[in-house]
This record gives C-alpha cells, structure tokens and sequence, in this order.
C-alpha cells in the first residue's frame, strides 16, 4: 500500500501528539514542517527526523509530494488553511475548533465537497477506548433513547493565558478551548441530533487569577497573566429536534475546592458515566446494577486516543473511508458553539430553524 505522506502545520504543545502518532503509523511518512517561527520548525524536524522545513504555506500547498497536513496552530487560522490545503489537492486534519463561526466552517464544507478529500476534524474523545465501549453498548440497544445529557469540564485554576486568553485568536475561553470536547462527545454518543435551540451564559468575573501563589496549572508559551479577553465560566442547555437534551458548564477559572469532570447520559433503558469513569447503569429482575467494564482505561487516555485518532485519519486518506468525524459534524457543532455564545450576549434563547 502507498504510504502517506504528511506536513504538520503549527509546532505548539499539540503538535508532539500528531509527530508521535505518526511517527507510531507503519503506513505514514513524516515528510515535511510548517511553522510561521521557522526556528520552532527546524528544532521539530531535527527531533523527529522531518526531512522538509517550509518556508510559507505556499511551498506546502504547492509541494505533490504532501498528501495530507494535520493542522495545529490558532483557532482564528484553521478555516483559512484548511480550505487552502483542500484547494491545492491535500486531505486535512484540523484540531477543534473547525473554525471559529458557522459562516467560516460552511466554507470549509464547500471546500471539501469541491475538492473530494477527506477533511477529519480534531473530536480526539471520539477515539477514546472507554468511547468506543460506550458506545458500542449503544449501538446494541443497552441504554435504548438517550434523552438526556450533562457534562462538566471544571478548573478551579487553568487559564492558559498566551492566545488561548486572547479572544481575536482563540474564539473564546473554555467554551471552544474545553466545552467542544465534552459538547462533542456527548452529542456523538447521542447519535448526533440536530440543535433545535439554545440558551446559555458566559461569565467573566475571575479574569486569569494570576495573582494566585502556590498551585500550578499548564501554561502557554506566551503566557502573560495581565492579558485576558476570554471569559470565565459558560453553561448551555441545548435542546435538540428529537427532544433530547444536553447540560453543560464548562471553566478556565472557578472558585471550586477542585477540578472537575464528567460526562453523563441518560436512556429509557440505562445510563452511563464516560467520565471520570466509565460505569454502565442497567435494570435486570427489577433490581438496578451498576456494570463495571473491566478495562485497561476507564477514563480518557489522551495517548492511545490520539493515536487511535491518527490512525484512523491515515486509513480513511488512503482507503476513502468516511472520517469519523466529518465535516458535518464540525459545522454542527460551530453552530452549537457559536449559539451559546450568541445566546449570551443577547440573553435570549437562540432557536435553530
């Protein structure tokens, strides 16, 4: 079988898992680095043995030996290069978010459907094992119509300052940074409805707490704890066409004793906790069991997902096989995205035709 060969876009702190990952993959060839700090470029390539540094997008696009690209860098950038790179004949793997508004992924649909190449967006949840148990449980019928769902990403203490805390790059604070993961994997497991409506709030009260002492958290490159424009806290009800529902609140920042995280759902048959943990809860002989999948990894492991991730983005390139994540679920959960935050600011409910 050919084997593909693929530019990484971006060298930030996300980028070790895509050169890792395909470095892992017997049927990929790591050819070629793209990064506006041509420095961070040539220090990547010399690690993981990356034989082309590029000096503009243009030589990535334009060069036929790249196949694909897996995008890294801003969340204000991934519409723009993703549609260059399917303009100029390249499959796409683009981190979330898709874009950062509903107007800019249907371009990149377009793109896509013009071109006939496989875009993946970066849902990594999705490929988690405890997932892909989860869900296989689903498919049997186990948890019947799942109607319900909620989820929480908490940090008491976790701006990452840098462009993650600069809104005109990132598009928001833990809504689009941590929401759309745990937005996502819910709305999968749900068998992906249609949004009917949205209400939902955003809170900036705390700002970045870089005042606090004593307690560290993950920070960007270009931390600076005087700079913030993102908010706090955001919580959304989403209701969908088929009457479910979804509950989510999500933190860079809260007055919590901890970090927090879970994600639950609920059917006429039986429930499920994913996170932090996965538990599957059923009623047999009118008498209601908690089951305990014996697994290696109950919760997320953010390694083999990722790998699991790549590998499948590499299998659908070279075999045509429809990405588990598609466009259309990118734009759906734009819409989602951009629908909390609309809702926000109006302080109305925001319906969906």
């Amino acid at each position: 079988m050919k084997k593909l060969k693929v530019c990484i876009i971006g060298t930030g702190s996300i980028s070790d898992f895509h050169f890792n990952s395909y470095v892992n993959n017997p049927d990929v060839i790591l050819h070629g680095i793209f990064d506006y700090v041509s420095e961070r470029a040539t220090q990547k390539a010399a690690q993981y043995g990356v034989s082309h540094v590029y000096q503009s997008l243009d030589e990535v696009f334009t060069d036929p030996q790249v196949d694909a690209v897996s995008i890294c860098t801003w969340n204000n950038t991934h519409a723009e290069i993703s549609i260059a790179a399917l303009n100029s004949g390249k499959h796409v793997l683009v981190e979330k978010p898709l874009s950062l508004n509903v107007e800019e992924a249907l371009r990149v649909q377009g793109a896509v459907e013009k071109s006939e190449k496989v875009l993946q967006v970066g849902f990594v949840r999705r490929f988690a094992t405890n997932t892909k148990v989860l869900k296989s449980f689903i498919d049997a019928g186990k948890l019947g119509e799942i109607y319900y769902a909620k989820a929480s990403c908490l940090r008491r203490l976790g701006n990452p300052g840098g462009w993650f805390a600069d809104k005109e790059r990132s598009g928001g604070g833990p809504l689009i940074d941590l929401g759309v993961h745990v937005i996502d994997i819910c709305w999968y497991l749900m068998g992906r409805p249609k949004v009917k409506s949205i209400s939902g709030n955003t809170y900036s009260n705390l700002g970045n707490r870089g005042n606090v002492e004593n307690l560290s958290f993950y920070k960007a490159a270009d931390y600076d704890k005087s700079k913030n424009t993102v908010e706090d806290l955001a919580n959304a009800l989403i209701t969908f066409e088929n009457g479910a529902s979804l509950f989510v609140d999500v933190s860079f920042t809260l007055q919590a004793k901890k970090d927090e995280i879970n994600v639950k759902l609920f059917g006429t048959k039986g429930g499920a906790e994913l996170e932090p943990e996965l538990v599957i809860v059923s009623e047999e002989n009118n008498t209601i069991l908690n089951i305990h999948p014996q697994m290696d990894n109950l919760s997320f492991d953010f390694e083999k997902a990722f790998q699991s991730e790549i590998d499948s983005f590499v299998n659908s390139c070279l075999t045509g096989e429809k990405p588990v994540a598609p466009i259309e679920d990118g734009v759906e959960m734009m819409k989602m995205l951009e629908g909390i935050y609309e809702a926000a600011e109006k302080k109305c409910e925001v319906i969906f035709s």
